[in-house]
C-alpha cells in the first residue's frame, strides 16, 4: 500500500522496529487484518512493545531519533481507520516532490518494502480496493493542506487557500421518516424544570407554559408534532416569547436543551405567518434569516433541524460551508434561499460574489456566539454587520445562543445587540451539564495511552469521543485504538470534508465505537447514544471544556466524562474545574488517590505554586464539599 510522508510526517524509519505504529497485530478482527509485516513495513515482525520510549504528545512511541527528519512537514489527514477510501492528491505530491528532490530517495514518492507497493497511485489505480488503508495518501485535507489552520478560528477555512475543492455533498434525504428523525429524551428530560432561570433586561415577556400558548401556524403545530417534541425546554419556554416580541436576546443555557428549536420555531412560525415570495433562480438571493454557526457539522445539523419545521411549506433553507464546491453551494442558494445556514468564510465568500443580498434580513441568529465573537470569528463577524445592505441592529433582531458567555463576550455582545435585549441564563453562564458525571484522573503525559485502553476496555462497547489537542495525535491515537481492536475514527480540520462527514457517520451509525476528536467537534454535535466523553487532553478554556463533556447527557440522558488531568500542563484549569464541579450537583472530582465515596470530593493536592489545600478550602465553604483529604 501506499505510504506518504505527507500522511504521517513524523514516522521516522530506521534499522530499529520504533515507528508509532509498529508490529500490526493483524487478528482477525483488526482492521488491519491482512497486512504485510514484511521487514521494512512500519517496524515488522514485532508486536506493539510498551515498554519502548513514548512520544510526549499522545504517550505513545515516538520514531528512533537516528532517522532523517524532514522540518516543517504539516500535518495532513489520513483515512478513516479500518474502512473506506481515501482521496489522495497526486499534484500536491508532485509539486512537493519537485520542490525537495531528496524526498525521492527518502521514500515519499516511492516506498519500496512497505506493503509491497514501490510507486503512487496513478489515476487508474485511485479506484484500487487496496486504497482502504490508513496510510493510503489523504490529499491536503479539508482546508487546503500546509496552510493548515489558524489557532481559534475552529480550525475552519474556507477559500483562498490549496487547491480547488470539488467534493459536493450528497443531498439530504427527503423521505418524511429521514426528515424528522430526532434525538430521544431521556429519563432527566423533566428535571430541566428545576433549574435556576435569570433575566435581565427591560421588560421581559412572560414565559409560555406549552406549545399550545405559542399560537403557532397549524402547520408548524404538525411539523412539531412529528419530531416528537411534547414539552418545551425552559430555554424555549423563555426564548420563543421574547423572539416573538421582537425583542433581541442573548440566550445561555447548559447544552443538549433545545437551543436550536428555542430560535428556529418562532423565525419560521414568523416567516409562514408573514408569507415569503418563491425566488428560485433570481440574479441575487434576499434570505430573511442568516444563522451563523462556527463549525460545519454544527451549521449542517441546524439545516437538518430547521427543514423539520418548514415542511410542507415554500420556505426553503440552504446550508453552505467550506470544503465544499463553491460552485455547488452557489446552485443551492440560487434555487431559492429564504433561511441560509452557513459558516463564517463561506458566507462572507458568497456575498462578496454577489449572490447574495442583505437588504431582505430580519433575523442574525449566532449559535455558539461566544466562539462567534471572540477572536475566532469577531472579525468575520464585525465584517458581516458593517456591509451596506446589511440592516443596522435597530431593523433587525439579532439572537445570540450559547452555553457559554464569558464576561468579556458579553460586553462584545453590545456591539450587535439593541439597547434593550435580553439577556437569558438558565442555570450558569459556563455550566456543565448536571446530567453528566465528571471525573478528573490525575493522569501523568507519558501514562496516558495506558489509561485510555483501560478505561475502553473496561466500559464494554460504550459508544465514545476522546478530544485530543492535535490534529496529529487525533491520527496517531485512532490508528494506535485500532491496533488495540478497538474500532475508531477520527475528525479534525486538516481532514478533507468527505472524510469527516464520513467519520461521523460511522460513529453515528455504530461502525467505530470510538471517535477521535480535536475542539472541532466540541459544539454543538447531536449525537445519539455518545454513553461516554474522554478528555485525553484537556482543553486551554474550561468552556472548551464544559462543551466537549456536553457532547453526552444531552436531552436529558445521563452520561459520563473522564479527563486526564497532568499537573505540567493543565495547572491552569484547577480552580475553574473547581468552580465548575460546585456549581453541578452531580459532579465528582477524583483525586490522585482516587475518588472517595462522598458525593462531593475535591483535589487533595494542587499543583505547585498555583494554590495550596488550605487557599483552595478557604475559597469554596464546607457544604460544597463534604468531604476532604
Amino acid at each position: 500500500l501506499y505510504f506518504s510522508w505527507e500522511t504521517y510526517p513524523s514516522l521516522r524509519f530506521s534499522s530499529r522496529p520504533s515507528s508509532p505504529l509498529s508490529g500490526f497485530p493483524g487478528r482477525p478482527n483488526s482492521p488491519f487484518f491482512g497486512f504485510s509485516q514484511n521487514k521494512g513495513s512500519l517496524g515488522a515482525n514485532e508486536g506493539l512493545n510498551r515498554s519502548l520510549p513514548v512520544q510526549h504528545d499522545i504517550g505513545g512511541y515516538s520514531g528512533s531519533r537516528e532517522s532523517v527528519v524532514r522540518p516543517n512537514r504539516e500535518d495532513q489527514p489520513v483515512t478513516r481507520f479500518g474502512r473506506g477510501r481515501s482521496s489522495g492528491s497526486r499534484d500536491f505530491q508532485e509539486r512537493n516532490s519537485a520542490n525537495d528532490p531528496g524526498m525521492q530517495d527518502q521514500g515519499f514518492r516511492r516506498v519500496p518494502g512497505i506493503f509491497g507497493q514501490s510507486k503512487c497511485f496513478n489515476s487508474e489505480e485511485r479506484n484500487s480496493p487496496l486504497r482502504g488503508s490508513p496510510f493510503a495518501p489523504g490529499g491536503r485535507g479539508a482546508v487546503g493542506g500546509p496552510a493548515g489552520v489558524l489557532k481559534g478560528r475552529s480550525e475552519e477555512i474556507d477559500s483562498g487557500r490549496g487547491p480547488k475543492v470539488t467534493y459536493v455533498p450528497p443531498p439530504p434525504p427527503e423521505d418524511e421518516q429521514s426528515i424528522f428523525a430526532c434525538y430521544q429524551s431521556g429519563i432527566n428530560f423533566d428535571k430541566y424544570d428545576e433549574c435556576a432561570v435569570e433575566m435581565s433586561g427591560l421588560d421581559p415577556p412572560a414565559p409560555l407554559l406549552a406549545f399550545e400558548e405559542a399560537n403557532f401556524a397549524q402547520t408548524l403545530r404538525k411539523n412539531i408534532s412529528k419530531t416528537g417534541y411534547s414539552k418545551l425546554t425552559p430555554v424555549q419556554k423563555h426564548s420563543i416569547p421574547v423572539i416573538q416580541a421582537g425583542r433581541d436576546l442573548m440566550s445561555c443555557a447548559q447544552t443538549g436543551s433545545g437551543k436550536t428549536a428555542a430560535f428556529l420555531l418562532p423565525i419560521v412560525d414568523r416567516m409562514m405567518k408573514d408569507g415569503v415570495t418563491a425566488s428560485a433562480f433570481q440574479k441575487q438571493q434576499e434570505p430573511q434569516c442568516i444563522i451563523v454557526a462556527p463549525t460545519r457539522e454544527l451549521i449542517n445539523q441546524i439545516f437538518l433541524e430547521a427543514r423539520k419545521f418548514v415542511y410542507g411549506t415554500c420556505i426553503r433553507p440552504v446550508v453552505i460551508y467550506g470544503g465544499t464546491q463553491t460552485g455547488h453551494s452557489i446552485r443551492q442558494i440560487m434555487q431559492g434561499c429564504n433561511i441560509l445556514c452557513a459558516t463564517p468564510g463561506r458566507l462572507l465568500d458568497i456575498i462578496e460574489k454577489g449572490k447574495i443580498s442583505l437588504v431582505e434580513v430580519k433575523y442574525l441568529v449566532l449559535d455558539e456566539a461566544d466562539r462567534m465573537l471572540d477572536m475566532g470569528f469577531g472579525l468575520d463577524m464585525k465584517k458581516l454587520i458593517s456591509y451596506p445592505e446589511m440592516p443596522s441592529k435597530d431593523r433587525r433582531q439579532t439572537l445570540m445562543f450559547s452555553a457559554t458567555f464569558p464576561e468579556e463576550v458579553q460586553r462584545l455582545a453590545g456591539e450587535f445587540l439593541k439597547t434593550d435585549y435580553i439577556f437569558l441564563v438558565i442555570g450558569n453562564t459556563c455550566g456543565a451539564c448536571s446530567d453528566v458525571q465528571q471525573n478528573i484522573l490525575q493522569v501523568p503525559r507519558l501514562s496516558k495511552r495506558d489509561k485510555l485502553i483501560e478505561i475502553l476496555q473496561s466500559t464494554g462497547g460504550e459508544r465514545t469521543m476522546v478530544f485530543v489537542d492535535t490534529k496529529k495525535k487525533a491520527d496517531y491515537l485512532a490508528a494506535f485504538l485500532c491496533q488495540e481492536n478497538l474500532p475508531s475514527t477520527s475528525i479534525h480540520g486538516d481532514r478533507e470534508q468527505r472524510e469527516r462527514e464520513i467519520a461521523l457517520r460511522d460513529f453515528r451509525s455504530g461502525k467505530c465505537q470510538i471517535l477521535v476528536a480535536t475542539s472541532v467537534a466540541s459544539r454543538g454535535l447531536d449525537i445519539e447514544n455518545v454513553q461516554h466523553v474522554i478528555n485525553f487532553d484537556l482543553p486551554n478554556t474550561i468552556e472548551d471544556y464544559v462543551h466537549r463533556i456536553g457532547r453526552t447527557g444531552r436531552c436529558g440522558n445521563t452520561g459520563k466524562a473522564v479527563s486526564f488531568f497532568d499537573d505540567q500542563s493543565d495547572g491552569h484549569l484547577v480552580q475553574s474545574l473547581l468552580k465548575v464541579l460546585s456549581e453541578v450537583r452531580s459532579s465528582g472530582l477524583v483525586g490522585r488517590n482516587g475518588c472517595p465515596k462522598n458525593k462531593y470530593c475535591c483535589f487533595t493536592w494542587c499543583p505547585k505554586g498555583k494554590m495550596n489545600p488550605r487557599e483552595m478550602r478557604m475559597s469554596y465553604s464546607e457544604t460544597t464539599f463534604k468531604s476532604w483529604e
